[in-house]
């Protein structure tokens, strides 16, 4: 086996453009295939909590990272009909001297388009379009990966971060069964300068109500507020994040929300949506020459905000483990399933739990609304929720 083996990356998404800055930064060569015709990332925002912006950083992409996000100065919690607010700066200036990194709110298609330069600045012909993975062959001397178009690509390992709908990991396990939470999804970007100076500050806002929620936060170098509404809809079942829909009828599913919630969704530009589904995280990581990461093994729901967070950390830990172990590519790789699945299958659990948490019927009622969040949004209570993912060092995890 060579000193740095050809690695193949399905899928060149945060997670897969990721895993190949941090492998090509240690010397290891690398060639990513993506599906669409161009690089550019669906959806709208992320908070980078500590524990990815850590990672990015340590990755060489400070200067450019930081251009570009909005540093969190607070958290608030609101209530639904009144707007009644409860403040958590834990989650905002001071974050950076409690977790060591600070939360940033970035769009996707920022990080995207940092992460693609990156990865070209290395290896100018590194990422393939127009190639979608549909399975591959493995053998003593390598792994094919196999393409709809028939033709093949050839190295010593394979990495699956092609998303939720993974070709590789249905090769490996099979069919997966989503099942539909029964919530739907509505996002969209707001021009800042159409929204009232109040709801223009760099501020998490996490609304919560009887039947659903909504968070808000600044992106795009402040320019753009990032709205992400999720609502009670069992009928609903569609999954994909593309699909159109309108400013009526996302006023129409938060109809008695505080007019903050109204000034947002009436200046909305496109409101996207689509259908919450739960995927239990899948047994192993790996096969063979073959590993799996991010949403291709641990899809998680949007409540906790970790999904880009962890598959970054994928990245950063396969990298390393990867670099420790060059002579034992399968102790490598071993490492990397033991050190990554009881995390994220934590913050999938965790995720859904707070499902429960920021809609729930008591928060109709106006007599007990407060002590509901008082409660569960105590400094203890969102300690216990929140610290362990955000101290979590992926850099410095023994591998």
């Amino acid at each position: 086996m060579a000193e740095a083996p050809h690695i193949l990356i399905a899928g060149a998404g945060i997670g897969g453009l990721t895993a190949a800055l941090a492998l090509l930064r240690r010397g290891f060569d690398v060639t990513v295939y993506e599906q669409a015709s161009e690089l550019k990332e669906a959806g709208a925002g992320f908070h980078c909590s500590p524990n990815g912006t850590r990672i990015l950083y340590d990755l060489g992409l400070r200067e450019a990272v930081d251009r570009v996000a909005v540093r969190a100065t607070e958290r608030e919690i609101r209530l639904w009909n009144t707007g009644q607010t409860w403040t958590m700066a834990d989650h905002g200036a001071r974050s950076e001297a409690r977790f060591g990194a600070p939360l940033l709110f970035l769009h996707r298609g920022d990080l995207h388009s940092i992460l693609v330069q990156a990865v070209r600045a290395l290896k100018p012909a590194a990422i393939h379009l127009k190639t979608r993975a549909a399975g591959f062959e493995a053998d003593d001397h390598g792994v094919h990966l196999q393409f709809e178009d028939g033709h093949p690509a050839t190295g010593e390992l394979l990495i699956g971060a092609d998303g939720i709908k993974s070709a590789i990991r249905r090769k490996i396990h099979g069919d997966d069964d989503p099942q539909f939470t029964g919530i739907m999804a509505w996002r969209g970007l707001i021009p800042i300068g159409q929204l009232p100076d109040h709801l223009r500050r760099a501020t998490t806002a996490n609304w919560i109500g009887p039947s659903g929620s909504i968070t808000t936060y600044p992106v795009h170098c402040g320019e753009m507020l990032n709205f992400i509404a999720l609502v009670d809809k069992p009928g609903w079942t569609g999954e994909s994040w593309t699909e159109r829909g309108e400013r009526e009828e996302c006023a129409a599913d938060f109809a008695g929300w505080h007019e903050d919630i109204r000034h947002m969704v009436a200046a909305i530009d496109v409101p996207y949506k689509w259908g919450l589904f739960l995927r239990e995280p899948v047994p192993l990581w790996t096969h063979g020459r073959v590993a799996l990461l991010g949403d291709a093994c641990h899809a998680m729901l949007p409540y906790l905000g970790q999904g880009a967070n962890a598959a970054i950390e994928d990245a950063m830990i396969l990298a390393r483990a990867l670099d420790a172990h060059r002579a034992d590519q399968h102790t490598a790789l071993a490492i990397y399933d033991k050190l990554r699945r009881r995390r994220t299958a934590e913050l999938v659990h965790q995720s859904a739990e707070q499902r429960d948490r920021v809609r729930k019927p008591e928060l109709g009622d106006p007599d007990i609304a407060a002590d509901y969040v008082e409660t569960q949004w105590a400094n203890a209570s969102v300690s216990a929720r929140y610290d362990w993912i955000f101290r979590y060092d992926a850099t410095q995890v023994a591998v």
